[in-house]
């Protein structure tokens, strides 16, 4: 591997300097080994040939190939409008081919009157097929070529300069082709690849790009997908072990009279089974001596904060002091209501620091956690602030994690000089499980997979907006009942490009159907001031309805809230949908989620929208998401910070592979924990190569 490493991409035959510039620009591309390394998305089949006739205006037409001959070339259009287009025939039809680069040179290539083979995707445009810039073979050539031709991923800048799919191909072929591939080590042991029947890296990497078969072609994808995923897991793991071995933590192992005193005489309701084990888990990391880092997993309503209270009473029962920090004003004010309703028997200080907290306030709380007389402070990013000192954190509990960067937790952990805090972060966005793999495997992971006695799942229901009055007729007979009710809209104000309703026109609307009720409403641009006032009109019961954009997705804590309806719910994703409809279904009373929709949707949309009727299990619909989504809108991924870019495998479709390599590499560290010996040294090597490998491959269209 070592030449290809380190040969330069601009000595590669065809690229030349100019091109290596902009292959680096474009996709980071440097060197042989980058190029080979730059994999087809899919392939197309070249054994077909299709006819004009047979092409299909009912749905999107694949990539396609067409023999036939140019009838006419014309040029149109002057500047940066010129173009040319061809006029090709096959026999049983007409369609257009249309170049917008490299005129001059396209047209001195191909002649009227000659076959050629033309490949590229057909749209209908003017009541006429055409291709934007198609490749051209002579029919000689096209016979040639392998049946299976992969397509690569291209920027636009790419393809403004003239590099196709194509150039990639011819690339790739002259690399396997060359004399580097000789010097093409294996990155992965000889005794894994064996056992586990893995094709060799030289020949996956060939079949990769040119396939034999369909079956080498997944054996090929098998062993790289794995390689990547392998190495993922090594660095995870060996970050997570070494973590627990170099960080010491503040031993607790004590429960007293806080703890004590909280469970026999305070306790708002039995715990769950479900909250008892996971006490336990984060109780046996704090008197550990470790570092605790563990993540929380519950659904709206599970009782994290609860959990989360306890754990604080047992840092202050071996005289420490306790941290809870949330993303937003509203939701820290009503976690501080919570801790101090339930502490304030037992004696303990709770305090609430937020950008709004009075100078006056402040230096009592700085003055109060110096000297150890504040307990708990809760707070938002305000807690990260340079004046507030602890004397001695013992446990930062974050909530919804997602919301927070790395630098900003790694901020609240340094608040302790002593040693390193415990560390619980808490999230209600159940993530999935090969995320939490992956993302997340660095983090030890506690479940709360069950709801507090007395809950009544949430009954969701699809509806359309011929269906409108039947949804305002139900929405009356809860607010009759003393109820009160949600209603989410995708946007703040219309949009003529946009065919959703918004929340402006929604409450006026709202307030003329419902006058005898008083409705409240709250969006992203309006100040937190009003914003604060508007939510606690329905915080307190004053209003009956509040009109709302997504900014509730975590927000107060409405028992009385019984019904949530949301608009255009095509709009929104899985994961976003259950969190939102996690704003109800706290009380006793029955919860009912409405997601209204047009008549006219498309089938996986509606199958999406379906999924949310029969279900309230979030793990089930967070794996439902990724699927459908892909993982990278899901709880902030990119912001988590992956150690390097992922090629060829998707952590949505791969969860076997992905556990394959998470045992395979558990297993090599429980032999070689330091990488020590010649092979650990050699995967050593090989993590450091792929983390200063990361780029960004965003701008891929």
């Amino acid at each position: 591997m070592n030449r290809l490493r380190s040969t330069d991409i601009k000595f590669l035959k065809g690229i030349g300097p100019q091109r290596a510039k902009l292959l680096e620009k474009e996709l980071g591309i440097k060197t042989f080994r980058d190029l080979l390394y730059h994999f087809p998305t899919h392939y197309i089949d070249r054994s077909t040939i299709y006819r004009i006739r047979d092409f299909s205006t009912a749905g999107e037409m694949p990539m396609v190939q067409v023999k036939g001959r140019f009838v006419t070339f014309t040029e149109q259009g002057e500047g940066a409008k010129r173009r040319l287009i061809g006029l090709f025939s096959d026999g049983s039809g007409l369609m257009e081919a249309v170049w917008f680069n490299s005129i001059s040179k396209i047209r001195k290539a191909y002649q009227t009157g000659t076959e050629y083979v033309v490949f590229g995707k057909p749209s209908w445009f003017n009541n006429r097929w055409s291709m934007t810039h198609p490749e051209v073979d002579s029919e000689a050539s096209a016979a040639s070529a392998p049946e299976k031709r992969g397509v690569y991923p291209l920027t636009t800048g790419l393809r403004q300069k003239g590099v196709t799919s194509r150039s990639f191909a011819t690339w790739s072929r002259t690399i396997v082709e060359s004399r580097q591939m000789e010097s093409l080590t294996d990155t992965i042991p000889e005794s894994i690849t064996a056992r586990l029947h893995l094709m060799p890296l030289r020949e996956a990497l060939i079949n990769i790009h040119f396939p034999r078969s369909g079956a080498e072609l997944e054996r090929a994808r098998l062993r790289l997908k794995f390689e990547e995923l392998f190495f993922l897991q090594l660095n995870i793991n060996r970050y997570a072990r070494r973590r627990k071995t170099a960080s010491g933590g503040i031993a607790m192992p004590r429960v007293g009279q806080y703890f004590n005193g909280f469970y026999t005489r305070v306790l708002p309701f039995p715990l769950t089974e479900a909250q008892k084990r996971v006490v336990r888990e984060i109780h046996a990391d704090m008197k550990s001596g470790r570092q605790m880092n563990r993540l929380l997993q519950g659904d709206v309503g599970s009782g994290k904060t609860l959990v989360a209270l306890l754990c604080m009473l047992i840092a202050l029962d071996n005289g420490k002091q306790a941290a809870l920090m949330a993303p937003t004003e509203i939701l820290a004010t009503q976690h501080f209501e919570t801790l101090s309703e339930w502490s304030n028997a037992l004696g303990i200080n709770v305090k609430l620091l937020t950008g709004s907290t009075p100078a006056k306030q402040r230096e009592v709380i700085h003055s109060q956690l110096a000297d150890g007389s504040l307990h708990i402070l809760v707070g938002t990013h305000a807690l990260l602030e340079d004046p507030v000192r602890f004397r001695n954190l013992g446990l930062a509990v974050i909530d919804e994690q997602h919301r927070f960067g790395v630098a900003q937790r790694a901020r609240l952990w340094k608040k302790n000089t002593i040693a390193p805090p415990h560390v619980l972060v808490m999230t209600a966005t159940p993530i999935p499980r090969t995320l939490a793999m992956t993302v997340y495997g660095d983090l030890d992971v506690s479940v709360i997979d069950e709801l507090p006695p007395g809950r009544k799942p949430i009954v969701t229901k699809l509806r359309y907006d011929t269906q409108r009055f039947q949804v305002y007729q139900g929405i009356g007979r809860q607010l009759r009942q003393g109820r009160q009710i949600y209603i989410v809209y995708p946007l703040i104000s219309e949009n003529e490009k946009l065919d959703l309703r918004s929340l402006e026109e929604g409450y006026e609307q709202i307030r003329e159907v419902f006058r005898d009720y008083k409705v409240a409403f709250v969006h992203g641009r309006m100040k937190p001031a009003e914003k604060d006032w508007q939510m606690q009109l329905f915080a307190s019961g004053q209003a009956q309805i509040l009109v709302a954009t997504t900014v509730i997705e975590v927000g107060v804590n409405v028992p009385n809230a019984t019904t949530m309806v949301i608009e255009n719910a095509e709009r929104f994703g899985l994961s976003q949908l259950h969190q939102l409809r996690g704003r109800v279904g706290r009380g006793e009373g029955q919860s009912f989620c409405i997601l209204m929709t047009k008549q006219k949707i498309a089938r996986d949309t509606r199958k999406r929208l379906e999924l949310m009727t029969e279900t309230t299990d979030g793990f089930v619909i967070a794996e439902a998401d990724m699927k459908m989504r892909g993982p990278g809108d899901i709880e902030g991924t990119m912001q988590s910070g992956m150690p390097f870019d992922l090629k060829i495998a998707n952590l949505a479709q791969d969860g076997q592979i992905i556990q394959l390599a998470r045992d395979t590499a558990i297993d090599l560290l429980d032999h070689d924990p330091e990488l020590s010996t010649p092979t650990g040294q050699r995967l050593s090597t090989e993590l450091a190569r792929l983390a200063e490998r990361t780029t960004d491959w965003s701008r891929i269209s």
